[in-house]
């Protein structure tokens, strides 16, 4: 596996940084003020239903996991491809956002029958922080 030596190249701040953009961008687009209150209203939850959703660290750790592997697989592969700017990252996480996260949603969220506006709001999340992260990793590269 040739593309695992590229682990030895990554940036590890521009990782971080890319995690910690992706954890803002999420704050923020899940605000009620922002987007939060039409994904709560399309996944049929309040603001009191998530307050008092059980599971603490089970929900968040997750995600926090997740995020955190796909800043690093871009790092390596942005390594990988040699794109050293922040367009050439941003365009190349763009494109595989649309195409393995807002498909996945689209996918996912189509054969459970939820609404169009969840997939929406969440693929838009997803495209805005690889997008954001795609662009620190290439910048620092």
């Amino acid at each position: 596996m040739d593309w695992l030596s590229y682990v030895s190249q990554i940036n590890w701040l521009a990782v971080l940084l890319a995690f910690a953009a992706t954890m803002a961008i999420g704050f923020v687009w899940y605000m009620p003020a922002v987007l939060g209150n039409r994904w709560m209203a399309a996944i049929g939850k309040t603001e009191d239903d998530l307050k008092n959703i059980s599971g603490g660290a089970g929900i968040w750790l997750p995600m926090m996991v997740a995020a955190a592997l796909t800043a690093i697989l871009l790092a390596v592969l942005i390594s990988k491809l040699g794109l050293d700017n922040a367009l050439a990252g941003a365009w190349f996480a763009l494109v595989v956002g649309l195409v393995f996260r807002a498909g996945g949603h689209a996918i996912h969220n189509g054969f459970a029958g939820r609404p169009a506006a969840v997939t929406l709001i969440d693929s838009g999340h997803d495209l805005v922080a690889m997008t954001v992260s795609g662009a620190i990793i290439g910048a620092m590269s």
